[in-house]
């Protein structure tokens, strides 16, 4: 699985590169906090995979990145998705190394 740090998300977002971002966590969760990508929470994943772009690269996150890496691995094993990369760490690592005063839980 390809992953990507919160810093190279970070030069990606800075350089205005063209690419997807979503977060698979739940809505209450997107609520409190989040990086600006498409809400599809995990369970939702599968049915709303045509939402997802397979044009260009498409970084799959949540808060450490287990869910992220459990989306990438239904939508890379049900729809043959190559572009897709787990942000590591998740949210957490984005606040720790990026926003530190971005509210997580």
């Amino acid at each position: 699985m390809k992953e990507i740090t919160v810093r190279e998300l970070k030069q990606k977002i800075d350089k205005k590169e063209d690419f997807q971002l979503i977060d698979v966590r739940e809505q209450f969760e997107y609520e409190m906090s989040n990086l600006g990508g498409e809400n599809i929470p995990l369970a939702g994943v599968i049915i709303e995979a045509s939402k997802i772009s397979k044009d260009k690269p498409v970084v799959i996150q949540c808060r450490s990145g287990a869910r992220s890496t459990a989306a990438i691995m239904q939508l890379e094993q049900q729809f043959g998705y190559t572009n897709l990369y787990n942000l590591k760490g998740g949210i957490i690592a984005w606040a720790t190394e990026i926003e530190p005063d971005m509210q997580v839980y």
